[in-house]
C-alpha cells in the first residue's frame, strides 16, 4: 500500500514530467490580500497571474498547498471530527496553466494520473460538468463534455448546476466553469443496490469528490457581472487527504496514515482507545488529529492566537480542541503541545517550517492551553447552570457572558447547546457583541468599488529604490468607503512610492497633475498592485503625473529599517540563534521588533545589544543589496522569515557578510554610519514566547537623548544640584516613605477619635441604629476604613458617611446584614437610585457595603437626609 508521502510525491513527479515547475506551498496565513485571512484554496497564491497583474515564472506549475477553511463561504468547522472528511487545515494538490494548455490536456492528464499512476478502478469514477446557467447567460460546457467522452462512458458524465460546477473564490475575483471527479468508495454489494451517479454531490460519505478542474475564464466584478480574463487558465485542486483515503482503501480520512500517527499518540497520552465510531470520545480523537495541524502550521507561518482577525480564528480552533479532550477524553492538562514533535517529523520534508520552529510553536500552544484550561472548568459549570435554566434556547446574553467572561467562542457554545438539544439566540448574541463592538470587526468594513481602467496594462513598476520623484501615468483607480468617508485608490504605471510591506510603512507624498496636487496619504499592496491612497481625484486623471515621495519621512523610515537589521543580528549574538523575527513595524518615529525568546531581556543584555549595534554604526559598513535565487541566498547565510512567500529571485541585504544577511524588499541606507546612533526605548512581552523591543535611530535617537537629558537636568535642579542624582533620589524616597508612615499613623489615631465622636451621634429610628454624618478624611479609602471601625461597635445599623476629598464628593454606605434582609435594603441600589444624582457621580459595591464618588460635593448633607428618609 502506498504511503501518503509516496502519494504526494507521485503527484508532483507526474506533473513535473508534463513540463510543470514544482513550487513550494505559500504560507497558510495570507498577506497583501484584504479579501482573505487564510489561504483557503490552492489558487490563492496565483491570483495575480489570473488577473493579469503579474507574469508567472512558468506557464505550467504544480504544488501541494496548505489551506485553511473555517469561516465565511467555506465554513467547515462544525463538521470537523463529526464526519470523516471535513478538515480545518488540508493539503490541496494542484496543477496550473497560465494561458498555456486548457481543457483537453487538463482532463486527459487527470484521468491518466488517477487510472494509470494511482490505478483507481475506472468503474468507480464519475465526472460532472457545468450544465449552463440561463440567469448568467452561460452555456453548457460542451468542450469539457467532448473531452470526457474520449475516456469515460457518457452515462458517467453528469450535468452540474452553478452551485456545484461553477467555481468562485469569493464574491469577487477569478472564476469559471469546472469539472469534478467523484469516486464511489462503497462496497460492491451497496453499489449493486444503488447507482453511484444518483449519489454524486448528495453528501454521501462514501461517494465523494476528489478532484476539481476549474477553467478560469472570467473575473467576477462587484456588481455581479462577469468580465473575460485576459487569458484562459487552468486551476485544479485535489484534496490530498481524500485522495489518500481512496488509494489506501479506507472508509475515513482519519484511518489513513495522514492522521493515524496523531491518533495513536493521543491514545498513549490519554490512556483512552479510539473506537472508529461516532461516540463523543471518537469525535474528540478526530478533532484533535485535525485541529493540531491547523494550529501548528498557522503559528509556524507567523499567526499567533489573539482576540481578533486571523489570530482569533486560531484561538477558536485551539479552544474547541481543548474542550473536546477535557470533556470527552477526561484529560485536564495541556495535551496539544505534546503532539507537536510527532507532527513536525511527519511533515519535515514537505512543510519544514514547523520542524525548524518546534520549540517556539510548542511553547505558544502550551501557554494558550494553560490559559484556557484555567477558565474552562468554571465556564462548563456556568453553561450547565444556563442549560438547566433554558427550555429550548440559550439566551444571547448568556452566550455572550460565556464568550466575554470565560473565553468560549460562540461556535463552542453552539456545539455544547446542540449536544443538549438546545439552540442559541444568535440575534441576541450578535446584539450583545455589537454593543461591545465585536473586536474582530472593530476596524470597520471597507466598501470597495470596481476598478475604473484608464490604460489596459499590467505595468506597475516600483522604482523607489533609486528615485523619489518620477513622471508616470495613472492606469486605473477606484472609490472606497470606510467609516462613512470616501477616498480613492490609484495605480500608476511606475511609482517611487514604497508600499507597506515587511514591516515598513507605506510612503506618503504628492501626485502633481500639471500643477494640481493630490496628497498621497498611504501606499499599500493588494495582491501585487501598488495602490496609492488619496482623499480626492484630480480634475483630469488622464494627465501625466509627477509622483513625489516625502523624502524626509522616507529617509527617517529607511534609517529605522536598516537599524532593525542590525538589531536582529545583535539579538542573535547576545541571546542565541533561536531568535527569529515574529513581526516588525518601521516608520519615521521608531522601530518595533517582535522576536521569539522565552525570557525577559535583562538590562545587562540590552546594554550589550545596544553596544553591538552602535559599534556597527561607527564602523560605517557599506550596505550591499543584490538579487539572486532564494537557494543561493540561503546558502550564503541569509535569514528568511517564516510565513513569507518569496519569488524565484530574492533581494538580499548585506551589512558585513559575517554579521547580517537578510532577505528584504525594504529601503535601506548606503552605509551604516548614516544611522548615527541607536537606542532601545522599551522591552516587553507580546505573547507566549514573543518579546518586543522598541528603539530609535538617527534624528529620532537624538531627540530621545535630548528629552532624557532635559529630564535629568530638571531633576538635578529640583534636587538642588547634588553631586550624585541617584543617591539624592534614594534619600528623597527614603524620607518620603518615613513621612508616609508617620502620616498613616496619625490618620489611624485620628480615625479612632472620629469614630468615638460619631458613635455619640448615633440615633435610633424604628429600632435601627442610624449614623449619618459629613466627616473630614484625607481619602476615599479612609472613609471606608472609618466605616469598618464603626461596624465593630454597632448592631442593627445603617451608616452613611460623606466627605469632601480634594473638592470631590465621596460617600460610603454600610448596612447590617439583618437590617438589609428585613428592610429589603441594598447598598449599591441606594447609591444608584438615591445618591448618584445628588453628587453627579456613581459607584457600586456589595449588598451591605457600597461607595460612590462624584463631582458635586455641595449636596453631602442632602445625601445623609436622603438615606435617613429610607428608614422613616
Amino acid at each position: 500500500m502506498m504511503t501518503s508521502a509516496e502519494i504526494r510525491q507521485k503527484f508532483l513527479d507526474f506533473f513535473a514530467s508534463k513540463g510543470h515547475q514544482i513550487v513550494p506551498s505559500a504560507p497558510i496565513v495570507v498577506k497583501n490580500d484584504p479579501t482573505l485571512l487564510f489561504t483557503n484554496a490552492g489558487m490563492n497564491q496565483f491570483k495575480d497571474y489570473f488577473l493579469g497583474n503579474k507574469k508567472a515564472s512558468s506557464p505550467r506549475i504544480a504544488d501541494t498547498q496548505k489551506c485553511l477553511r473555517v469561516s465565511g463561504k467555506h465554513n467547515d468547522l462544525e463538521e470537523v471530527g463529526v464526519d470523516t472528511y471535513h478538515h480545518t487545515m488540508f493539503e490541496m494538490l494542484g496543477n496550473w496553466s497560465f494561458g498555456d494548455y486548457f481543457k483537453a490536456e487538463a482532463i486527459a492528464w487527470s484521468w491518466e494520473l488517477l487510472t494509470e499512476v494511482y490505478q483507481l478502478d475506472k468503474d468507480r469514477l464519475y465526472v460532472s460538468i457545468f450544465q449552463g446557467d440561463e440567469k448568467e447567460n452561460l452555456p453548457k460546457d460542451e468542450e469539457a463534455f467532448a473531452e470526457w467522452k474520449k475516456v469515460i462512458a457518457e452515462d458517467r458524465i453528469l450535468p452540474g448546476n452553478k452551485k456545484d460546477n461553477f467555481w468562485e473564490m469569493g464574491d469577487t475575483g477569478p472564476c469559471g466553469p469546472c469539472t469534478e471527479i467523484h469516486v464511489d468508495c462503497r462496497s460492491d454489494e451497496e453499489r449493486k443496490k444503488v447507482d453511484g451517479k444518483t449519489l454524486v454531490n448528495n453528501d454521501h460519505p462514501q461517494v465523494i469528490e476528489i478532484w476539481n478542474n476549474v477553467f478560469m475564464q472570467f473575473n467576477r466584478l462587484k456588481d455581479g457581472s462577469l468580465q473575460p480574463l485576459p487569458a484562459q487558465h487552468v486551476d485544479t485542486g485535489m484534496g490530498f487527504e481524500r485522495l489518500v483515503r481512496v488509494i489506501q482503501g479506507k472508509q475515513s480520512n482519519y484511518d489513513t496514515d495522514v492522521f493515524t500517527g496523531t491518533i495513536e499518540a493521543t491514545e498513549k497520552i490519554t490512556g483512552k482507545k479510539y473506537d472508529y465510531g461516532n461516540s463523543k470520545e471518537a469525535i474528540a480523537f478526530r478533532v484533535l488529529a485535525d485541529h493540531i495541524r491547523a494550529i501548528a502550521f498557522a503559528i509556524a507561518d507567523g499567526q499567533l492566537p489573539s482576540n481578533n482577525g486571523a489570530g482569533y480564528v486560531i484561538r477558536r480552533i485551539l479552544r474547541r480542541a481543548v474542550r473536546y479532550y477535557y470533556s470527552y477524553l477526561d484529560y485536564k492538562q495541556p495535551l496539544l503541545f505534546q503532539l507537536m514533535p510527532l507532527l513536525a517529523r511527519q511533515f519535515e520534508q514537505v512543510f519544514p517550517e514547523l520542524h525548524k520552529q518546534l520549540d517556539f510553536v510548542s511553547k505558544v500552544v502550551k501557554e494558550e492551553e494553560d490559559a484556557f484550561l484555567k477558565t474552562l472548568d468554571k465556564g462548563l459549570k456556568r453553561i450547565d447552570d444556563i442549560i438547566a435554566q433554558s427550555k429550548e434556547q440559550i439566551e444571547g446574553k448568556a452566550a455572550f457572558e460565556l464568550f466575554d467572561t470565560f473565553g468560549f467562542p460562540i461556535d463552542l457554545t453552539r456545539l455544547i447547546a446542540s449536544e443538549n438539544r438546545l439552540t442559541i439566540d444568535e440575534k441576541g448574541f450578535e446584539a450583545e457583541m455589537q454593543q461591545q463592538k465585536d473586536r474582530s470587526r472593530a476596524a470597520g468594513t471597507v466598501d470597495t468599488e470596481d476598478w475604473v481602467v484608464i490604460t489596459d496594462t499590467t505595468l506597475n513598476e516600483f522604482v523607489g529604490y533609486d528615485s523619489l520623484e518620477i513622471r508616470s501615468k495613472v492606469t486605473r483607480y477606484r472609490k472606497v468607503k470606510a467609516k462613512g468617508k470616501e477616498a480613492y485608490q490609484l495605480v500608476l504605471e511606475a511609482t517611487p512610492f514604497y508600499a507597506e510591506s515587511g514591516g515598513q510603512v507605506g510612503d506618503t507624498g504628492t501626485l502633481d497633475f500639471d500643477g494640481e496636487q493630490v496628497e498621497v496619504t498611504d501606499t499599500k499592496k493588494e495582491n501585487n498592485l501598488i495602490i496609492h491612497f488619496t482623499a480626492t481625484l484630480p480634475v483630469n486623471i488622464q494627465l501625466p503625473v509627477m509622483a513625489r515621495v516625502d523624502g524626509s519621512k522616507r529617509h527617517a523610515t529607511t534609517i529605522h529599517h536598516s537599524a532593525t537589521h542590525l538589531l536582529h543580528a545583535a539579538l542573535r549574538k547576545v541571546l542565541g540563534n533561536h531568535v527569529a523575527q515574529k513581526g516588525s513595524l518601521v516608520n519615521e518615529e521608531q522601530l518595533r521588533f517582535d522576536f521569539s525568546h522565552f525570557a525577559k531581556v535583562s538590562d545587562e543584555e540590552i546594554t550589550q545589544i545596544e553596544a553591538i549595534v552602535n559599534e556597527k554604526i561607527r564602523e560605517n559598513i557599506p550596505v550591499y543589496i543584490t538579487e539572486m535565487s532564494k537557494e543561493d541566498a540561503i546558502a550564503m547565510g541569509a535569514m528568511a522569515l517564516f510565513g513569507e512567500k518569496y519569488g524565484d529571485l530574492v533581494r538580499v541585504v548585506v551589512m558585513d557578510k559575517n554579521y547580517s544577511i537578510e532577505l528584504c524588499g525594504g529601503t535601506h541606507v548606503g552605509h551604516t554610519g548614516e544611522l548615527g546612533f541607536f537606542k532601545i526605548k522599551h522591552e516587553s512581552a507580546v505573547a507566549a514566547g514573543v518579546r518586543r523591543i522598541e528603539a530609535v535611530s538617527g534624528k529620532a535617537a537624538e531627540s530621545l537623548i535630548h528629552e532624557q537629558f532635559e529630564q535629568v537636568r530638571f531633576i538635578r535642579e529640583a534636587l538642588k544640584n547634588p553631586k550624585e542624582i541617584s543617591r539624592a533620589v534614594e534619600v528623597l524616597q527614603s524620607d518620603n516613605s518615613e513621612l508616609r508612615k508617620r502620616i498613616e499613623s496619625l490618620e489611624a489615631k485620628q480615625l479612632l477619635v472620629t469614630k468615638k465622636e460619631l458613635l455619640e451621634r448615633t440615633e435610633s429610628i424604628q429600632g435601627i441604629n442610624f449614623l449619618g454624618a459629613v466627616v473630614e478624611v484625607s481619602s476615599a479609602d479612609n472613609l471606608k476604613k472609618l466605616c469598618f471601625e464603626i461596624k465593630t461597635a454597632l448592631t442593627d445599623y445603617v451608616v452613611v458617611l460623606a466627605a469632601n476629598v480634594d473638592g470631590k464628593a465621596q460617600v460610603a454606605i454600610l448596612l447590617d446584614e439583618a437590617v438589609s434582609a428585613t428592610k429589603n435594603l441594598d447598598a449599591p441600589k441606594i447609591i444608584k437610585e438615591q445618591v448618584a444624582g445628588l453628587i453627579k457621580g456613581g459607584g457600586g459595591g456589595q449588598k451591605t457595603l457600597a461607595t460612590a464618588g462624584g463631582q458635586d460635593a455641595s449636596n453631602l448633607p442632602a445625601v445623609i437626609e436622603k438615606v435617613r428618609s429610607l428608614l422613616s
